[in-house]
């Protein structure tokens, strides 16, 4: 016989095996199993609360192992947690041969953001019982999501203003059109037509404005409202969210996890306040690229007492010197004397004043030596 032969599927046998024999003792679903059962699910936020009238729900345990066996396989979609469910040995074994629709696999993921992330903070806690995070060194950064908000369902006041003056002149068109002895009744009845549609917009405009107001934010986006308009790399922008992340040196875990609708800039102080609560104290160094360089950011990063090392960003175009080996990088300041050397070995001082821009205050440092 040239090949192995598989077991006939109508043939019965005399010890039929269960689901627990065909999962392997070392196999990850059974560290799913063990951890959700540990876990104080209501503490943590779940509702355990059913009503007994109607069909039984499912209990959030099951579903939360669900998905947490999504993550570790990179199964994102419900549809296919649904499936896997029905056809998947080791999810049987996990669910006990229950089959959720994608709807409640769904319904869960989106109803129970905060309790899933305290879930989250209950694998970074197991972590440090077991000595895995080393909690000497941090590195933060970020990633963006797309939003299912597009570019054009995005607005700002400079974009409302605009929409509103094209509809404007649009209208005084039309009305142009209306006053028109010379014009026919065709295009007269076209143009109240125009200035209907056109008031209606401009309500509709009116009313994102009126919210702007209302709410005090510099964006609204109309289909996914939590997304805002943020740079992805470059002159690249997109309608996305902002995930950041921190994570410990000694075995590459992440620790820590926040959505936010922020750029880089607005960050690094959440990261370090949030690291330092969850390691239990701030003898740590965090570490991030030079998007995160901002002064309000390591004004708040002091205040918490730790440590951060923050690239240092390139000078931009419209700040570069003349001569590139006098660019502000070459200065090199005296906290002591407050003074800066220039590169020709010059002192620079100043007159201790600081004086206000829109946007920072500053004092200036001057030689009269050139």
């Amino acid at each position: 016989m040239k090949f192995v032969q598989g077991t006939p599927r109508d043939q019965a046998t005399l010890f039929p095996s269960t689901l627990d024999q065909i999962i392997a003792e070392d196999n990850p679903v059974r560290a799913i199993d063990t951890f959700v059962e540990s876990l104080d699910l209501e503490q943590m936020g779940f509702n355990l609360n059913m009503t007994e009238n109607g069909r039984p729900a499912y209990h959030p345990a099951l579903l939360l192992k669900i998905y947490i066996y999504g993550y570790m396989n990179r199964i994102r979609s419900s549809r296919s947690l649904e499936k896997e469910c029905q056809r998947n040995v080791e999810m049987m074994w996990l669910t006990q041969c229950l089959a959720p629709d994608h709807n409640t696999i769904n319904n869960f993921r989106k109803d129970h953001a905060i309790p899933i992330k305290n879930v989250f903070r209950a694998t970074v806690e197991i972590a440090q019982n077991h000595k895995l995070i080393g909690g000497t060194l941090i590195a933060g950064d970020s990633t963006k999501l797309r939003a299912q908000n597009s570019k054009k369902n995005n607005y700002n006041q400079k974009k409302i203003d605009r929409h509103l003056q094209y509809i404007e002149n649009k209208l005084e068109e039309y009305n142009q059109i209306l006053d028109n002895e010379d014009s026919s009744e065709n295009e007269k009845a076209d143009a109240q037509q125009q200035i209907q549609k056109h008031t209606e917009r401009k309500i509709g405009y009116e009313n994102l404005e009126k919210q702007l107001n209302e709410t005090g934010e510099k964006q609204i986006s109309t289909s996914d409202p939590d997304s805002r308009h943020l740079p992805i790399r470059g002159n690249i922008t997109e309608v996305a969210y902002s995930v950041q992340a921190a994570v410990d040196n000694k075995n590459k875990i992440p620790i820590d996890y926040e959505v936010t609708n922020e750029i880089d800039a607005n960050a690094m102080g959440g990261i370090v306040e949030r690291s330092k609560e969850i390691i239990g104290h701030n003898n740590f160094t965090a570490l991030f690229d030079k998007g995160y360089h901002t002064g309000a950011e390591f004004k708040k990063a002091a205040e918490l007492e730790v440590d951060v090392l923050v690239a240092i960003p390139h000078i931009g175009r419209a700040s570069q010197a003349p001569n590139a080996d006098y660019n502000a990088e070459k200065f090199i300041y005296n906290p002591t004397t407050d003074t800066y050397t220039c590169p020709e070995n010059q002192t620079l001082s100043s007159n201790g004043t600081w004086y206000k821009s829109k946007s920072a205050k500053f004092k200036q440092y001057k030689t009269k030596a050139c």
